[in-house]
């Protein structure tokens, strides 16, 4: 952003967020809480001005959280206004990642529009949304935040009256009394079937919508290109979720949620296309006396009316003259009785195709009678909704850890085969070598019912739910089979012997691996080698295999240097492997909100992966708070919707028409990853490590926290390796360390150019144009300048032992300078200049930040000093409201 753009943002920012202040001032002063008012009229006095009356206090937190919380809906509400003004400035291309820079940048590389249209048919994206703890927010909040949201957004039109925008601020205003009135923090720890409400929110009432805006976005594109709309094939779009599938440390996750889950995501499902069938056959109003119905759509009328019956009569005579309306009528009709159960022959709807097959009936007829625009604008929307969710709304992708299915094989062969030896003390070859034997024969290795033990009954209950449920209405529902931290080819051949012990053909659903460490990236090309050559694999043309990259655990394991490259190199690796098997990958990419687990923008993120790595599809996660954030607004969630079809479609090019190949220097950044990684290591190694980070992070209160269903722990041990990578990240940046986004980064550049300057001279050269080089500078970047030196101090101060506390915040103090001054000499540009949006950013909420730091540090020590009292709960809820505020103006959690 140059900065005149950033000065018209800034002034935007500024004058919208006086705006909403003046009326949450106004809202606490009818209230009487003239003294809070205050709080927020002069900043410099912000962090000095707090109460040590607890009641007070706590009050104090929640003005601060609204406040951070109104400064994020007004940046994002300029960022929108902003690409707004753009586009009617300079055109719809000069929006970075959009479809018309995408149409753009192939129009300059020589592709014409059919080459064009071609890699467009082969997109096919899958958002899966996950309910990882990381959404602090409860729903009723994010409701509220919408609802201002839109009428920010009113704001925007000039040509409303004074007295018409005055009415907006009194709705505003209501809604800040609303919010005020509200708790913001989870008392209660959400329950999975909370967690899937929301995200079926999203999937009925969000994305129906966004998809729609998104096509028109793609079309208008087109036509822009001087393109012939006609020959338009729209990318495809599926939805995959893993709350009530993923059980990987997740006990509240049991057969009966996964079965409760798919029925819930049929229901809402048949709903939704119900819905959208219902505005159609209003639509739907032709007179079939000025308009001629096809020979087609009178036979099919027919025959529908022959098998619905006196039903399919009344449905007919309530819209005499109107063939059109009657057959859609009809249509809903049957998938009344798909719902209901109602499986007479031909009175309802085994599968999504046969609507399909119906609306193709529609389709044409209107086609015939030259109704062209009804069926790009009215028919064209239900066809593409049924196309994306089915009957089944999203697919359920059921996760489990190998470490689990060890012990639950272990329990069978110990029943079927007690002269063995335990399952454990096998080696690789020999647990491959027996897999392999067993899959030879269909017999399962007990009759049905039988229990195994505890890991093994969870399993098998698990797989027979997805049995039942395919049995009788198809596999769509259904994902993947995801086995967390694979390690070798044993532990996807064990899923095999559970789909045998219930009766799952093998042929039906995928087997994924999910490479989560180093060494496991590393590793991956061969192992997923292994599978895809092993006799009881099958291969089904046209559907790629997929494979799921982990970013947070390999974060953890060896920081965010080496676990960006470990992944980049895991991604060239497994498509060069593929190729040479004449096979195509789907890449699953575990990315999370924040940049340390894959978070940033879609754009860039498509556009740093190795050129040729995207067969066309491509699945990613959208976890905790990060769905609020990018898809909760329609404008928001619209904009990040072409972004993710467009960085796809962009990447797929790069395969289809690959471009001459640049020599980047691969050995030098390989370098740079690896003296990151002994850097990193060396710190999480240092034996007062865990001490200084149990107490200098507020990861005991995260523990206690209610913001997920998922426990903080795989097992509940005390150990590094056993905290999930949310809660690590979590914890590092409510206490702006965020080491997890940068540590190593510093030390690794400054050696390289110490130890091989001609290596460190071809990084420098490439900073700009490298799309990876330059994607992870920029996010290492962001996150150092997120850390805060003297806040870490503030932290640090919590470590009771003071050699330790001096000694490890030296070294993190010492590396984040070091990263900025790296960092800094790989551009030409100062970072004043090439930030300003960031430190803009940054300084507006400041203040604010500084006050909730010192809160949650006097708190922090005065709960350590209760635990266990009568007044331990009292102050974990204090906690929580703190956290809960610093996450808002953070921006990010885990």
């Amino acid at each position: 952003m140059t900065p005149t753009k950033s000065n018209k943002a800034f002034n935007k920012i500024e004058k919208d967020m006086q705006f909403l202040t003046d009326c949450f001032q106004q809202v606490l002063k009818n209230l009487g809480e003239h003294e809070l008012a205050g709080l927020l009229t002069k900043h410099e006095d912000l962090k000095d001005s707090f109460s040590t009356n607890p009641a007070l206090e706590e009050k104090q937190i929640q003005v601060l959280s609204i406040y951070l919380q109104l400064m994020n809906l007004v940046e994002e509400n300029a960022a929108v206004q902003y690409r707004r003004r753009l586009v009617d400035k300079t055109g719809m291309q000069s929006v970075r990642g959009s479809w018309s820079e995408t149409f753009r940048r192939w129009k300059d590389q020589g592709l014409k529009e059919n080459e064009m249209q071609e890699i467009i048919s082969k997109v096919k994206l899958i958002p899966v949304l996950t309910a990882h703890p990381t959404e602090t927010k409860r729903i009723s909040i994010l409701e509220l935040h919408r609802e201002i949201y839109l009428n920010l957004i009113k704001l925007e039109n000039t040509s409303f009256s004074f007295t018409e925008r005055q009415v907006i601020a009194e709705d505003i205003k209501t809604l800040l009394e609303r919010w005020w009135r509200t708790g913001e923090v989870y008392l209660k720890k959400p329950t999975v079937e909370m967690e899937r409400s929301n995200v079926i929110h999203y999937f009925s009432k969000v994305f129906p919508q966004a998809l729609r805006k998104s096509d028109i976005q793609l079309k208008q594109s087109w036509i822009n290109m001087g393109f012939d709309p006609q020959n338009l094939k729209f990318p495809k779009l599926q939805f995959g979720t893993w709350v009530g599938g993923d059980r990987d440390g997740h006990p509240y996750v049991t057969a009966s949620v996964t079965k409760s889950t798919l029925e819930e995501h049929r229901k809402t499902a048949l709903h939704l296309v119900h819905e959208q069938l219902e505005h159609l056959a209003a639509d739907m109003s032709f007179s079939g006396i000025s308009n001629k119905a096809s020979e087609q759509l009178q036979e099919a009328i027919e025959n529908m009316l022959g098998a619905l019956g006196e039903e399919g009569s009344k449905a007919l005579g309530r819209n005499p003259y109107e063939p059109w309306r009657q057959f859609v009528s009809l249509i809903l009709l049957k998938l009344e009785h798909t719902t209901t159960g109602n499986e007479q022959e031909n009175t309802f709807y085994n599968r999504p195709g046969d609507l399909l097959e119906d609306l193709d009936i529609l389709k044409e007829s209107l086609y015939e009678i030259g109704a062209n625009r009804i069926v790009e604008d009215l028919l064209f929307p239900v066809e593409r909704m049924v196309e994306c969710f089915g009957f089944h709304l999203a697919r359920l992708d059921i996760r489990q850890n190998s470490e689990f299915h060890d012990k639950a094989l272990e329990q069978i062969l110990k029943i079927t085969f007690p002269d063995k030896p335990e399952f454990k003390t096998w080696s690789e070859e020999e647990r491959v070598k027996f897999i392999s034997e067993e899959l030879k024969s269909d017999r399962p290795f007990a009759t049905a019912g039988r229990s195994f033990g505890p890991e093994a009954d969870k399993v098998l209950e698990s797989y027979k739910v997805v049995k039942e449920h395919t049995d009788k209405f198809g596999p769509q529902g259904v994902g993947s089979f995801i086995v967390s931290m694979t390690r070798q080819l044993s532990d996807l051949l064990i899923v095999y012997l559970f789909f045998r012990e219930v009766g799952i053909d093998r042929r039906t659903f995928q087997v994924v691996p999910l490479f989560e460490t180093i060494d496991d990236l590393i590793a991956s090309g061969e192992i997923l080698e292994s599978f895809l050559t092993h006799p009881a694999y099958y291969r089904e043309k046209g559907r790629p295999q997929e494979v799921m990259l982990g970013y947070s655990d390999s974060n953890k394991d060896g920081g965010i240097i080496a676990s960006r490259w470990n992944i980049y190199r895991a991604e060239k690796n497994l498509t060069e492997m593929a190729d040479k098997l004449d096979t195509e990958l789907r890449f699953f990419h575990g990315i999370g909100g924040t940049i340390s687990r894959g978070g940033g923008k879609y754009h860039r993120f498509l556009e740093s992966m190795p050129a040729g790595s995207m067969s066309g599809e491509i699945k990613l996660t959208v976890q905790g708070e990060t769905i609020a954030q990018q898809f909760a607004n329609m404008l928001t969630a619209t904009y990040n919707l072409e972004m993710l079809f467009s960085g796809t479609a962009l990447q797929t090019g790069n395969r289809l028409h690959p471009k001459t190949k640049k020599g980047y220097p691969i050995d030098a950044l390989r370098q740079v990853a690896e003296y990151s990684k002994e850097k990193y290591q060396e710190l999480i190694a240092h034996p007062s490590f865990l001490n200084f980070y149990g107490e200098a992070t507020p990861i005991d209160v995260l523990e206690l926290s209610k913001i997920g269903s998922r426990p903080a722990r795989r097992t509940g041990t005390r150990s590094l390796s056993d905290l999930r990578a949310i809660p690590w990240v979590f914890s590092w940046n409510q206490s702006r360390f965020n080491i997890t986004g940068w540590f190593g980064i510093g030390y690794a550049l400054q050696k390289l150019k110490a130890d091989n300057l001609q290596q460190y001279e071809q990084l420098r050269e490439v900073a700009q144009e490298w799309p990876f080089l330059r994607y992870v500078l920029i996010q290492v970047e962001t996150n150092i300048m997120n850390a805060e030196p003297a806040v870490m101090e503030a932290y640090a101060s919590l470590v009771k032992d003071e050699k330790v506390r001096m000694e490890i915040t030296e070294i993190i103090k010492a590396e984040h300078q070091k990263g900025l001054d790296e960092i800094g000499a790989m551009f030409e540009k100062g970072r004043e200049e090439r930030r300003q949006s960031l430190l803009d950013n940054l300084n507006r909420r400041n203040d604010a930040l500084i006050s909730l730091h010192r809160l949650q540090i006097k708190n922090l020590e005065a709960w350590r000093r209760t635990k266990g009292s009568t007044k331990d709960e009292e102050l974990v809820t204090h906690l929580l409201q703190i956290t809960t505020a610093l996450a808002s103006g953070l921006k990010n959690t885990g």
